[in-house]
């Protein structure tokens, strides 16, 4: 299993992630699109890296806007695994 990181940990590695927040025991993003289709687009967009990382987010989609939270949920919390994907997600156009 994963360790969890400590708040100090969480609260650094958080402030070098742009347009993502601390809430509770997991990192979220929300993404406004064009429309339906782009959003879908971004979310197709995920799949790949979350694969290659074995690690998969909780999305919500509603209508243009798609809400990406991550947490490892085996860990209980917030993981390096988090920080990483969120990095690589917010690289995605």
């Amino acid at each position: 299993m994963t360790s969890l990181l400590k708040d100090t940990e969480i609260q650094a590695r958080a402030s070098q992630l742009s347009g993502w927040t601390v809430e509770g025991d997991r990192l979220r993003c929300t993404r406004k699109f064009q429309d339906f289709i782009a959003a879908i687009d971004f979310v197709n967009k995920l799949v790949a890296p979350s694969e290659a990382a074995a690690h998969h987010p909780d999305i919500e989609i509603s209508y243009n806007k798609v809400t990406v939270n991550l947490t490892t949920h085996d860990a209980g919390g917030l993981t390096e695994k988090d920080f990483a994907l969120a990095k690589e997600i917010s690289s995605l156009k």
